[in-house]
């Protein structure tokens, strides 16, 4: 060897034949030698067994999910929801046709199915988000619920608009791949809605000024999210996640929309019109079944939000026939949660068909759909809760029309009842 030139002590490599030289006090080793001598050091570590090298996964391997065809999604929706037909196919259609184009390889072509983002209009518990929940359920995808009304412009108090991100990051377990293949729920959408039709002049922070916000959530765009919340710890590190594959579902109430429609269509909300369209109510006293985007935008939401979001569809109000299956045939059904909670406590429940009767009619009159179902419910069975886990000699109850009408009268919410 050459003494003017530096050479690798263990094998002799000169310096222009290796791709490192590091140098010590008296002797050096190449990039050659350190590698080998880890290979040797993990498998002595390991009992004389090599290292198996780990495979990286393939960018090109398709994601998987529990995938059905709509007519599977709607009969499955169906065990657990009732009625709402046209709300579920919508959805169901919608939610296959998003996730299947997931599935299909990249191609160099022209055609690019673009994910369809979906507005759900209906009153209060006639079951908006029980649906969203129950269907991403099914496909087996993070799944995460935000409320609209705590949202506001960067710079104000309140959340921004990417704290939803980080939900649905964290339902994910922090993994952002699978959580840019998830479902976001947006509740309350119609709560950000503008005071009025026209441009707004002022600062609107948590109205107009969160729906533009919105757009590049829903649009499909790298958006920096913090991975613990909001403004809190401003010191984290932020993830990057692509909303492009993020199927975004919005839900709201829109209270007085109504009115909005039969304006559009020259009648009345009651059904009653002496000029313009004869519109039959008979069937059904709802005019959200003839919602448009139109309606949508003169109720506050802005034209670039509504445009994001393609498909609208409605859920009826829920009758007094809806409301009495609701108690009953669903798997997840409020008798069936009763009876289940009472078994655990070794006692078998059992309800008179007048109780069930009772409970849907108060329902009705609170006007509370489906959670005025389980409130009128906890206001019967609150006391015999109470007693049941410590009298041990209980073993059957049954729920009589008069156990019923005496319990909800001396509750709290039938005093409200009386107030109002």
């Amino acid at each position: 060897m050459n003494a003017g030139q530096a050479y690798c002590s263990f094998c002799g490599r000169r310096k222009n034949e290796v791709e490192l030289l590091i140098s010590g006090s008296e002797a050096n080793i190449c990039n050659f030698c350190v590698e080998q001598g880890f290979q040797l050091v993990q498998q002595e570590l390991n009992g004389g067994v090599a290292p198996q090298k780990k495979e990286k996964k393939k960018k090109s391997e398709l994601p998987k999910f529990d995938l059905r065809p709509p007519v599977e999604l709607k009969n499955h929706l169906d065990q657990f929801i009732i009625g709402q037909d046209e709300a579920k196919k919508v959805l169901s259609v919608a939610v296959y046709n998003h996730y299947k184009r997931l599935t299909q390889p990249k191609r160099e072509d022209d055609v690019m199915i673009e994910k369809s983002n979906i507005i759900m209009v209906g009153e209060t518990g006639t079951g908006k988000t029980y649906l969203a929940r129950t269907i991403a359920k099914v496909l087996q995808v993070p799944f995460a619920i935000a409320d609209a009304t705590v949202l506001t412009e960067a710079g104000y108090v309140g959340e921004d608009v990417e704290s939803i991100l980080s939900r649905l990051l964290q339902a994910a377990d922090f993994n952002v791949e699978l959580a840019e293949r998830g479902i976001v729920y947006i509740d309350e959408i119609d709560k950000i809605a503008r005071k009025g039709d026209n441009p707004s002049i002022t600062r609107d922070v948590s109205g107009e000024g969160v729906q533009q916000g919105l757009l590049k959530l829903l649009e499909g765009s790298i958006v920096s999210v913090p991975p613990q919340g909001g403004r809190k710890h401003p010191e984290q590190k932020l993830i990057q996640i692509n909303t492009e594959n993020i199927l975004f579902i919005c839900g709201g109430a829109f209270d007085g929309i109504d009115r909005h429609i039969g304006k559009r269509m020259n009648t009345r909300p009651i059904g009653f019109s002496n000029t313009g369209k004869n519109i039959d109510l008979s069937t059904d006293t709802s005019l959200l079944r003839f919602v448009t985007q139109q309606d949508l935008k003169s109720f506050g939401l802005i034209p670039e939000l509504i445009g994001r979001l393609p498909l609208l569809t409605y859920l009826n109000p829920l009758d007094r026939s809806a409301l009495r299956r609701i108690l009953t045939e669903p798997k997840n059904a409020l008798v069936k949660q009763y009876k289940k909670l009472f078994a655990m406590e070794d006692v078998k429940l059992e309800f008179s068909e007048e109780v069930l009767e009772f409970i849907v009619d108060q329902a009705m009159e609170f006007k509370l759909g489906a959670r005025g179902l389980r409130s009128v419910c906890e206001a019967i069975m609150t006391d015999i809760m109470y007693e049941i886990p410590s009298d041990k000699s209980i073993k059957n109850f049954t729920i009589t029309l008069d156990y019923a009408q005496n319990m909800f009268e001396r509750s709290a919410f039938y005093q409200l009842k009386l107030v109002a």
